[in-house]
This record gives structure tokens, C-alpha cells and sequence, in this order.
């Protein structure tokens, strides 16, 4: 088909310029043959403005303004303002909410269950259309369906679905909350955009009523860490909202908003002020010189000491120090990695101190690197568990263990400990024996290290 127009328009120009250039000139000739082929050409590849169909594609893509635009940045920062707001708008309110629970109370339908109130399907949508059209998105089909479970009479839970409801507008008041302080508005929150956002959050928080003013900084970082520690694992500076909604931190977070939270629960929050004052406390602890940083011989002493130097050297090579120490940001990875090392981001942590040449795997050779400040004698007998390493973990490739293979494995906190720490070698080692005190495991381990 291509071929025919292309003879036909041809053909066309071809008699148009025999009739055309009788009696001019040459150059009058070349021009005028250059206007009709652009025009016919153009016509041949759909130049024209005739039928394009792209004039009906939606535009997907706006250039963000540059740094020198204000104006249009000053523009595009009211505009976003004005969108949340109007989000929030559509959100239901105290009041909504309260009469919603009335009605739904209003609309149970018997038989009555002795533990929890049940409402049908057909009472359902009536309180749909009772509620008002800020409550429409919840009174659908296919939310009954995702509640309904195994009621013989076909009804679901009152208390569920409004628990439903409530988690789906706290989940958008939040978000509007952070995108608050997303600055670009591109779904983001870089550290210092969430830095601002926990800080402005600390007054609402009744457990965090007794931080000095002095140390909200501090906690700050501290709690700030853990969101990039675990969410941002290609240290690209930033983190999604929605990964951040989706987490269990900001729920930790927001935990603190009760009262009377338990004492257990504090300590197991790492949100929680006895938690950031413990981390930062046995930071101050270690720094025995006082000059603000940790030096690779300071944070040996770490927990119980019992960290290898070999692994403690590894540490200082690839984490981010200043003039060979240690900050404090730096130290908070460290000690997240440590106490969370079942975790995929903690184990990513620490595979990148165990792969020494960057090879993305750990063979035999990295075993023995690691263990040979192990060659721990106990009653003559040295203990070697490279078989032992590979057999829990069960690699893909049985002479390369890969980061994924230590996840797969769920054996990786295990597997790390016995490199790293000689006190997690002689608890494998002596897992079905009578464990010594903690001391004299210790003192074994370090003088075999020295």
C-alpha cells in the first residue's frame, strides 16, 4: 500500500512539474520543485495538521520547574497545597465517623450474636445511602466480599468493617500528612524532609513528653535511621510514601500517641524513649575519649565484646567514617543490622563486610578468612564448619553462597553470627552441651584472637 501512494504522489509531482516549468528558469524550476515535493511529502507522512491522532493522547509527563523558575515553583508548591486540601475535605471527620458507628449499631440484624453485632448485606447498603456520599467508596461489593467470611447467615462484622473504615482514613490522613512535606511532590520524602516531619511530631507523641529539648535531635536521627535502614537499601537518599504506609514503623510511631503503653512495649519499640536513650547511651558509653565518634578499637567493645576483629575491620573499611571513626548516623546502621539479622536489609548489610572482594557471593576462601581468628581449641579439638555453612544454607551453586541464598535459607542470622561474633560461634558450636559462663567464652575467644 505504502508503494502505490508513494508512485501515485510521485507520478503527480512528475506531471505537475512538466506542465509548470515550461519557459522559467532553472532556479525558479529546482525551487518550485522543492515546494512541491516538502508539500506532497508532508501530506505522504501525515504532516499536515489534518487527523493527528496524537492531539488525543492525554499528557502524561510535566517537566518539574528548575531551581531559577520561582515563580512556577512558588506555583506548583500552591497547587499541590490546594490538592491536599481538598483530599482532606473528602475524608470523614470525628463527628461522620461517630454517627456512621450509630448507624451501623441501628442496622444490626439478628439472630444476635453473643461476641460481636452482624449486619446483611441488604442493611448494609442502606446504611450506604444513610451515611452520605463521603462513605460511598466503603458501602461497595467487593469490600462486603473481602469481610465476609464463614457467617451462616451471609453477614459480616460491624466492628470489622468500621475498624476497615477507620484504617482507610487514618491511612489517607497520613499520607496527605507526609506528602505535606514531600518538597518535590514526586511521592518521596528525602531524610531531611522525614527529619522535619518526626520532629514536628514529637509534641504529639504523650510517651516522648519526658526528651529534653536537648536530645530531640538525637532521637530524631535515631528514629530516622530506621525508616532508610530498611526502606532505602540502594542508599538512594530517598524513601516512598507509600513504602513508608505500608511498613509497621510509622505504626510503632504512632503507638507512642497511648498513654499508659506498657513497659515491655517500650523497650521492644525502637521508637520509644527508653529505646533511643539506650542506643544512645551505650554510643556515649563507647566512646571513651569523648570526642563525639567511635574508633574501630572504641566499638570493639561492643555488646559483649565479642565481635571479631577481623569482621570489626571489615566494618571501618566499607561503612562511611571520618578520618578512620566512626559518627553517630554510621554506628545506627551498625546497630540495626546487628540486632536485626534475620532481617533481608540487615543481612544485605552485613554480607557487603563479608564479601571482601566485591564478588557478590561468599566461597570457601571467604569462610576461611573469617574463621581464622576462629581456630579456637577446646580439649585439642579445632572446629570447622564450612560443610556445616553450606549445608544450611543449601546454595543454588554448592561452592558459592549469594545474599539471596542466605535469605532463602532463613539460616542467615545464624550464619552470620558464626562468622562475625565468637560468642555466636560457641553458641552453634555448643548448641546440644552444657553453654560455659559468658566470661570464660569470652576471655577463650579473645585471647585466641590475640
Amino acid at each position: 500500500m505504502a508503494k502505490k501512494n508513494w508512485t501515485h504522489w510521485s507520478d503527480i509531482l512528475k506531471r505537475r512539474l512538466a506542465n509548470a516549468n515550461r519557459g522559467k528558469s532553472q532556479e525558479e524550476k529546482k525551487s518550485e520543485e522543492m515546494d512541491l515535493f516538502t508539500k506532497y511529502y508532508s501530506e505522504w507522512k501525515g504532516g499536515s495538521d489534518k487527523n493527528k491522532s496524537y492531539k488525543n493522547i492525554p499528557r502524561f509527563y510535566f517537566r518539574l520547574p528548575a531551581e531559577d523558575e520561582v515563580l512556577l515553583q512558588k506555583l506548583r508548591e500552591e497547587s499541590r497545597a490546594v490538592f491536599l486540601q481538598r483530599k482532606s475535605r473528602e475524608l470523614l471527620d470525628h463527628e461522620e465517623i461517630q454517627n456512621l458507628w450509630f448507624l451501623l449499631e441501628k442496622h444490626q440484624v439478628p439472630p444476635v450474636n453473643s461476641e460481636e453485632a452482624m449486619i446483611s448485606y441488604e442493611a448494609y447498603l442502606e446504611v450506604g445511602d444513610l451515611a452520605g456520599p463521603k462513605c460511598n467508596k466503603f458501602f461497595t461489593a467487593r469490600v462486603y466480599a473481602k469481610l465476609l467470611h464463614s457467617d451462616p447467615y451471609g453477614r459480616i462484622s460491624i466492628m470489622q468493617f468500621f475498624n476497615y473504615i477507620m484504617r482507610k482514613v487514618w491511612l489517607h490522613k497520613t499520607r496527605i500528612g507526609l506528602s505535606l512535606y514531600d518538597v518535590a511532590g514526586q511521592g518521596f520524602l528525602r531524610e531531611s524532609d522525614l527529619e522535619n516531619y518526626i520532629l514536628e511530631l514529637i509534641p504529639t507523641l504523650p510517651q516522648l513528653d519526658g526528651l529534653e529539648k536537648s536530645f530531640y535531635s538525637f532521637y530524631v536521627c535515631t528514629a530516622v535511621r530506621k525508616f532508610f535502614f530498611f526502606l532505602d537499601p540502594l542508599r538512594t537518599g530517598k524513601i516512598k510514601i507509600q513504602d513508608i504506609l505500608a511498613c509497621s514503623f510509622l505504626d510503632d510511631l504512632l503507638e507512642l500517641r497511648d498513654e499508659e503503653l506498657s513497659k515491655e512495649s517500650q523497650e521492644s519499640n525502637w521508637f520509644s524513649a527508653p529505646s533511643a536513650l539506650r542506643v544512645y547511651g551505650q554510643y556515649l558509653n563507647l566512646d571513651k575519649d569523648h570526642n563525639g565518634m567511635l574508633s574501630k578499637e572504641e566499638l570493639s567493645r561492643y555488646g559483649r565484646a565479642t565481635l571479631t576483629s577481623v569482621f570489626l575491620e571489615r566494618v571501618f573499611q566499607e561503612c562511611l567514617t571520618y578520618d578512620g571513626e566512626m559518627d553517630y548516623k554510621t554506628y545506627l546502621d551498625f546497630v540495626l543490622a546487628l540486632e536485626n539479622k534475620k532481617e533481608p536489609a540487615a543481612l544485605q548489610y552485613i554480607f557487603k563486610l563479608l564479601d571482601m572482594d566485591n564478588q557478590g557471593y561468599l566461597n570457601v576462601f571467604s569462610l576461611n578468612y573469617f574463621f581464622r581468628v576462629k581456630k579456637i581449641k577446646c580439649n585439642q579439638i579445632t572446629f570447622t564448619v564450612n560443610d556445616e555453612i553450606f549445608d544450611m544454607v543449601k546454595p543454588k551453586d554448592p561452592y558459592k553462597i549469594t545474599l539471596q541464598d542466605l535469605v532463602n535459607s532463613c539460616q542467615g542470622d545464624t550464619v552470620t553470627s558464626i562468622l562475625i561474633d565468637f560468642n555466636g560461634f560457641w553458641t552453634y558450636e555448643n548448641r546440644e552441651a552444657p553453654v560455659a559462663n559468658d566470661s570464660d567464652s569470652t576471655n577463650t575467644a579473645n585471647n585466641d584472637d590475640s
